[in-house]
């Protein structure tokens, strides 16, 4: 690991200034962390502002339009201290569209609309100012997310706005729009509910949206040519993507029907997360960032060079005070403005523990009942030292904040970097203390022998709901072809039973349940692993295949349905999953464990859960008199039947029995 600090030479060649201010590094920059720099709008007056500390002037131009305009006015900002740039212009501005300019070393350097822009025209290239209440729809100023005491009650369905809606199976008016996918009523051709209204039957608590602020790839003046990203390439951060809206054209569109998007899902008890990018920039050295304070809001090596975590080119720099605002005050935009109720952090092991630390506070401040969750890793090497990566070993340094638990990810189903590669599920030996270990939520617990956990050597939660628990997501294959391709003699029942059990075994753990859309019907990419650029024909959830798995699908209803009526399965804190679950069984291909007591004031006194991953059902002793609840894929909480001295358990499934 290279700790680094940028050498003044490699500063002054790129950040010299003539008439403006040189710094000897980042460092000495002036950090005006108090300062508003978002644009305040009044119907009798607007104050611009930016910060540019090395700029020698910052000019502020008019448009009539966010697209081929020419600028009709032009106003020189005022540098007051610490490198902010301003300007109160009287007047009712809003509804026009403006941009800022910097220059620096004699230079003008490409207009941007201002990185803390809150509204903008097609393609994102200009701001425009914006009176936010008018963009409220009625009944905003009561609308609430769903309550919950803590993030493992949640059960979160990962989606991307397009996949949803824009196969013809789906049946929407708004295929791939953000009211495409609140629209209610609509069905596949044989009149089976597609959409919201899936999601509702399904019993999801949380709908995780894949990036939805303003992207670069998608060209919005062409959207009758299919075009499609998963919206990892940030360009503006605090604005909802147009090519979602139903006129990207009109900066006000896409904020309306984004808030009525989100309004939607709270009216159906359902809670909205957006998945958030602040790692890294679709573009580098022409990002707003960079247009704006060339190299302060990235990472470099010593020799100059852009550090690159992400492996998308670049990576930001967290660690530092004007990108730390900039991040905590975006996520707070968001979670106000737009009544979000949780945010999943891309990469996020490439911020540093104290930002973190810092959103998951603004954030809980806000919304009580809101959580944050990332993925606690990396791509690849960065100048910010390990020790201060908000990485997945460092999450009991964020005590409210999750992280993905990729040791039950691959432990269920084989590493996502190996398509061969099979795990607990499919046939791998070895991976029982895996399994438990993804059970408990990560945290320390007396039965689970560490050393033979897949990835993890010891605990690294403080609380079970600090574990992510998931077996597929947007990345890599999904569980199904996953399956297909890494178990290619099975027969479709094996396979079939196999997909079943994996998700069995997520939706009885106690961290937070997370479901990529679709799984529930064996969503298939047809093999490909990294779609995030390719065809809707690859991407689109293909609804005509809950018809064809209605058995699978209901299957998973069943088990969201059980999870949500016993709290034994989202025990709230490590002390009580470790005073009340406890481990029965050894066997090889066999996880079984109690929960006991009424855990958690569960209805039901004492819970047996039992995992069977071999081909094979397997015969176990039982001590008393237990009602089965789930046997094979018969589902009955109620009780399908009463048993005592052994129990059988079909092969590769879940069984649940019960005391009360």
């Amino acid at each position: 690991m290279r700790r680094v600090k940028l050498i003044a030479a490699f500063s002054a060649i790129l950040f010299g200034c003539k008439n403006g201010v040189e710094y000897s590094d980042f460092t000495k920059y002036p950090s005006p962390t108090e300062e508003n720099l978002w644009v305040d709008y009044t119907p009798t007056a607007t104050t611009f502002k930016l910060w540019s500390p090395t700029a020698e002037e910052v000019k502020l131009l008019f448009y009539k339009d966010g697209d081929n305009s020419i600028s009709h006015e032009s106003h020189t900002l005022t540098k007051s201290s610490e490198g902010v740039w301003s300007k109160n212009i009287p007047g009712d501005h809003a509804g026009t569209y403006y941009t800022f300019q910097v220059k620096i070393n004699g230079k003008w350097l490409n207009e941007t609309p201002g990185i803390y822009a809150q509204a903008v025209g097609v393609n994102g290239h200009r701001a425009m100012v914006i009176d936010l209440e008018k963009t409220n729809p009625e009944g905003w100023n009561v609308d609430k997310g769903p309550q919950i005491k803590t993030p493992n009650e949640a059960i979160i369905y990962e989606l991307h706005i397009r996949d949803m809606t824009i196969s013809p199976s789906s049946g929407a008016s708004a295929k791939g729009k953000y009211l495409g996918l609140v629209e209610s009523g609509t069905r596949t051709p044989k009149g089976i509910a597609t959409g919201i209204d899936h999601i509702k039957e399904m019993g999801i608590t949380h709908v995780h949206l894949l990036p939805t602020f303003d992207h670069y790839s998608i060209d919005e003046t062409n959207l009758d040519s299919a075009q499609f990203n998963w919206g990892y390439d940030p360009q503006n951060y605090n604005v909802p993507e147009g090519s979602f809206s139903s006129d990207p054209y009109n900066a006000e569109v896409r904020i309306k029907e984004f808030k009525q998007m989100v309004k939607t899902f709270h009216e159906a008890g359902i809670g909205v997360i957006l998945d958030v990018v602040y790692n890294h920039t679709g573009k580098t050295a022409e990002s707003n960032f960079n247009q704006e304070v060339p190299g302060y809001y990235y990472r470099q090596w010593a020799d100059g060079k852009w550090s690159d975590a992400s492996a998308c080119g670049n990576e930001t720099s967290s660690d530092r005070p004007m990108t730390r605002k900039f991040i905590v005050e975006s996520v707070k935009y968001w979670a106000k403005e737009y009544h979000l109720d949780g945010f999943r952090f891309d990469l996020m092991g490439i911020h540093d523990i104290e930002t973190m630390n810092e959103v998951a506070l603004a954030v809980k401040k806000i919304n009580p009942n809101a959580f944050v969750y990332g993925e606690g890793w990396t791509a690849g090497d960065s100048p910010l030292p390990q020790a201060n990566r908000a990485l997945k070993a460092s999450t009991k340094q964020m005590p409210n904040v999750s992280a993905f638990s990729d040791d039950i990810r691959d432990g269920i189903k084989g590493s996502v970097f190996d398509e061969k590669s099979t795990g607990f599920v499919s046939g791998d030996e070895n991976l029982e203390e895996t399994i438990k270990f993804g059970v408990v939520g990560s945290i320390d617990h007396p039965q689970i022998e560490y050393k033979k956990v897949n990835y993890s050597d010891t605990s690294w939660a403080n609380e079970p709901w600090q574990a992510v628990s998931y077996v597929s997501c947007h990345d890599n294959h999904t569980l199904f072809d996953k399956l297909t391709i890494s178990q290619q003699d099975a027969t479709p029942a094996e396979i079939e039973a196999m997909h079943k059990l994996a998700n069995a075994i997520v939706l009885t753990s106690q961290g937070v349940p997370f479901l990529h859309a679709g799984v529930e019907m064996l969503r298939t990419k047809g093999g490909e692993h990294n779609s995030y650029n390719k065809p809707d024909s690859v991407n689109q959830i293909d609804w005509t295949r809950k018809a064809e798995y209605n058995h699978i699908v209901e299957y998973y209803r069943q088990i969201i349905g059980l999870r949500k009526n016993h709290p034994a399965f989202y025990m709230p804190n490590a002390q009580m999953v470790r005073d009340k679950l406890s481990f029965v069984s050894s066997n090889p291909g066999i996880v079984a464990y109690q929960i006991h007591d009424n855990a958690n004031s569960d209805s039901w006194k004492n819970i047996l859960v039992i995992y069977n991953a071999n081909k094979s059902a397997v015969t176990l002793p039982l001590t008393g008199k237990w009602t089965i609840a789930v046997q094979g894929s018969e589902i009955d909480e109620a009780g399908i039947t009463n048993l005592q001295d052994t129990l059988n358990v079909p092969a590769l499934s879940m069984m649940i029995a019960f005391q009360e």
